[in-house]
């Protein structure tokens, strides 16, 4: 039995197909999760357009095309299937699993209650996913807000609109509603944007959108929300009020843990606010938890990732997972992408370590792709392994091209190889070889 039928469990259905086990397939809401239909599909959908509207004004020779919302709305409705999930459904049961719709909770050991039924299995997995934080601000719920959900799915953009958060979400959330014609302002805690990565990333992104017009209010944070005539007002700590149409939530998810009957299998919330598992996704006796449940990683790719790893612990596979050279990516315009360590994790393994770094202006293929284009990428060695150990990259497609990098971590590929490996002229990728011949060993 899976709880919860997004990334991480549908990763574990198809891992099991055809293994002889039967699965049942518990969903409370829309069978595919969050990603497909509120946050990664439909954000990087309606982003999209705006990029190349604004690629072409980096473009020589191109005029700035039209931008017609109601046709960019309506292909975002076809990629969330107008929020059916009956095709991914039926997909789901090609392979001989069962959806089960309902909320689950575990009663006892391998005994899972939904909506009144009581189902039996061996096994249980918990993929559950997040919930979106909303900050306990005074007046806000009297007020209204929005979350990116309601973004997302918008029927219209509105003239203004608070971002609360400058994480990877919020980030992406205001560059997009600039680009459609939104007056947006971030508010942000940190000193500084991606507070989690390395300075200089937020850096090239504060100016990036500074350049749009968004504004940005570092180092504070809403306190209160009083309503305005239909509109909202926003009165920061230090004293300042912005008036705007929408507050916009982006400060973050929680592991979604709550009401589903750990308690009844023993087991406990850990420190990270997740469910606690080891390199098998075990969570306990004949449970497991795979997703962003675990809070290990907030991503898609990791709930895929972690959902393998537990059909084959299932299946008597002998597989552990391995968290060293998992990609994160924000898909703003520049992007960013990032694997492995930080300079703050290196320094809390101890670890001794070197920089390369190469500025994307010095590649051919950055005056190529168009003009006004920024970026860089840095590398992060072990001096003492000779091998990479983390990477952030700034610029066009970094997404894409950061690939090569996650690989060179992951195989722990010695630097003298990748000194002898040339990269393809010309592209971005060809930022590694400048970046590794950069460090200073």
């Amino acid at each position: 039995m899976i709880l919860g039928g997004g990334s991480a469990g549908e990763a574990v259905v198809r891992r099991l197909d055809g293994r002889g086990l039967r699965v049942a397939l518990i969903e409370r809401e829309l069978v595919g999760g969050e990603c497909a239909y509120w946050a990664c599909v439909p954000s990087k959908t309606l982003l999209r357009p705006p990029e190349v509207r604004a690629a072409a004004r980096h473009s020589s020779g191109l005029s700035e095309p039209e931008l017609e919302w109601a046709k960019v709305a309506a292909y975002r409705d076809f990629m969330i299937s107008n929020l059916d999930d009956v095709k991914k459904a039926n997909r789901v049961e090609a392979t001989g699993a069962t959806v089960v719709r309902g909320r689950g909770e575990i009663a006892a050991p391998g005994r899972v209650e939904v909506g009144g039924r009581v189902l039996e299995a061996k096994h249980i997995v918990v993929a559950t996913g997040t919930d979106g934080v909303v900050p306990p601000i005074e007046g806000l719920p009297e007020a209204g807000y929005w979350t990116t959900r309601d973004v997302y799915t918008m029927s219209e953009p509105p003239r203004e609109a608070v971002v609360l958060g400058g994480g990877p979400v919020g980030l992406e959330t205001a560059q997009l509603l600039r680009r459609l014609g939104s007056r947006v302002t971030i508010v942000e805690e940190a000193d500084r944007l991606l507070s989690r990565e390395d300075s200089e990333i937020g850096e090239h992104l504060a100016r990036a959108l500074i350049e749009e017009g968004v504004e940005l209010r570092l180092g504070t944070a809403a306190v209160r929300v009083e309503p305005a005539a239909g509109r909202r007002v926003i009165h920061l700590d230090d004293g300042s009020p912005i008036e705007t149409e929408r507050i916009v939530i982006a400060t973050g998810r929680k592991p979604r843990v709550t009401g589903i009957g750990l308690e009844a299998v023993g087991i406990t919330v850990g420190k990270s606010g997740g469910i606690d598992v080891d390199a098998r996704c075990r969570a306990g006796k004949g449970v497991w938890a795979a997703g962003d449940v675990t809070a290990v990683m907030p991503f898609t790719h990791v709930a895929h990732y972690q959902g393998e790893i537990v059909a084959d612990d299932i299946l008597g596979r002998k597989r552990v997972a391995d968290y060293r050279a998992i990609p994160r990516v924000v898909f703003t315009d520049p992007e960013v992408a990032a694997v492995g360590l930080t300079r703050d994790g290196a320094d809390a393994e101890g670890l001794t370590v070197a920089e390369g770094t190469v500025d994307l202006g010095t590649l051919a293929r950055t005056g190529m792709y168009g003009t006004g284009y920024h970026g860089s990428l840095t590398v992060l060695a072990d001096r003492d392994h000779g091998s990479l150990v983390g990477a952030w990259a700034v610029g066009p497609l970094a997404s894409e091209w950061i690939g090569a990098t996650v690989l060179a971590i992951k195989a722990r590929v010695p630097i003298s190889v990748l000194r002898d490996t040339p990269m393809q002229f010309p592209t971005f990728g060809e930022a590694l070889s400048y970046a590794v011949n950069d460090l200073p060993f």
